[in-house]
């Protein structure tokens, strides 16, 4: 990574670590993932100007309260009350030991409440996972890392637990078969996740992807599923031009952390990514497909300045994950989702 641009990604983060990982009664910062989308697509030079619009809307860091106990921390698990305390531990987590060992010790403890806060905890802990292995270690880096960790652990809501994946379906093929919600079933997410346990017009589909045997196997099938994903919003994003984001980023969040992880960690990280995009479709999808697709950017740099224009931190992640499905599939339907959130989710001017 440039040196400048590398060094705006710190001032960036330093500038977001005075901010509440939440804001306006819990929505969520979007921030440090938008930042290190944009200087990841070399955009660096728009991110003072970009931050100046946003932070104003920002609350204040949460302070700590009461010291979490490294043997007690499902006590505090789900606390968005604690995120300072959250923030308190993995700084003392990485300061006695690398941030793998913290990430390989703590993932397998967060991942299966992948959902909570909309999946932002994951997707934030993804990009400053990317931070740190595109721009190497810095102070602020290591700090991003932390607060990242933080917000996953103080907005963990696990999925129902599920039955073992053991189909034979691809992501492409599964997803496309899972259901809208039942009209009239809809209410704050945490409410609609909870319906899905016992529907089994969601857990077939779900299901049906599978079983995986190995970690090179995990790993293209998490590829499929952000691919998939990306696929999906352009024909049923409608329903949420926001929220559907989700079902795409949170894939690609864990895809972007699994260079960092050991190897044993690959296929449960695949199982619990898949479900949480399949539980994001099914809750905010549109219930027809959409009509004719907009036009694709001329490329995947295109698609970040048209996203950057637009300004809405939704859409900027989502032309980041795009130009990786493009990148490596060359599918100009990702870009093409891309174009349809701008036209989905209203600009942001601050």
């Amino acid at each position: 990574m440039h040196q400048h641009a590398a060094q705006t990604l710190d001032e960036a983060f330093e500038r977001l670590h005075r901010t509440g990982s939440e804001f306006d009664d819990g929505l969520s910062n979007h921030g440090p993932m938008a930042v290190e989308s944009l200087v990841h697509a070399g955009q660096w030079e728009a991110v003072p100007a970009w931050l100046d619009l946003y932070t104003p809307r920002l609350d204040p860091a949460v302070r700590p309260t009461e010291r979490i106990a490294r043997d007690a921390w499902r006590d505090a698990l789900g606390d968005r009350a604690r995120d300072g305390d959250w923030i308190a531990l993995f700084t003392d987590e990485i300061a006695e030991q690398s941030w793998r060992d913290v990430l390989a010790l703590w993932w397998p403890r967060l991942l299966p409440g992948m959902p909570g806060g909309a999946t932002h905890g994951v997707i934030r802990v993804g990009h400053a996972v990317r931070a740190l292995l595109e721009a190497g270690e810095s102070p602020i880096r290591l700090a991003e890392f932390a607060h990242a960790m933080a917000y996953f652990a103080s907005s963990n809501q696990p999925l129902p637990e599920l039955p073992r994946l053991a189909g034979g379906r691809s992501p492409f093929e599964a997803l496309d078969a899972v259901p809208p919600l039942p009209i009239g079933e809809k209410d704050h997410i945490s409410r609609r996740l909870t319906f899905l346990a016992e529907w089994d017009e969601w857990l077939t589909p779900t299901l049906s992807v599978g079983p995986v045997g190995t970690p090179e196997e995990a790993e293209a099938l998490l590829t499929d599923t952000v691919h998939a994903a990306i696929r999906l919003y352009l024909r049923r994003g409608h329903g949420s031009g926001v929220m559907n984001v989700h079902g795409v980023t949170a894939p690609s969040a864990v895809l972007r952390v699994l260079p960092a992880l050991p190897r044993e960690l690959w296929i449960p990280s695949f199982t619990a990514a898949w479900a949480t995009s399949s539980a994001v479709f099914a809750v905010y999808m549109g219930r027809e497909d959409a009509g004719e697709a907009p036009a694709p950017a001329s490329d995947a740099s295109n698609a970040m300045e048209r996203a950057l224009a637009h300004g809405d931190e939704h859409a900027i992640k989502l032309a980041d994950t795009a130009a990786d499905v493009y990148a490596r599939s060359g599918d100009t339907r990702a870009l093409s989702a891309a174009a349809l959130s701008l036209e989905l989710i209203a600009p942001f001017k601050g």
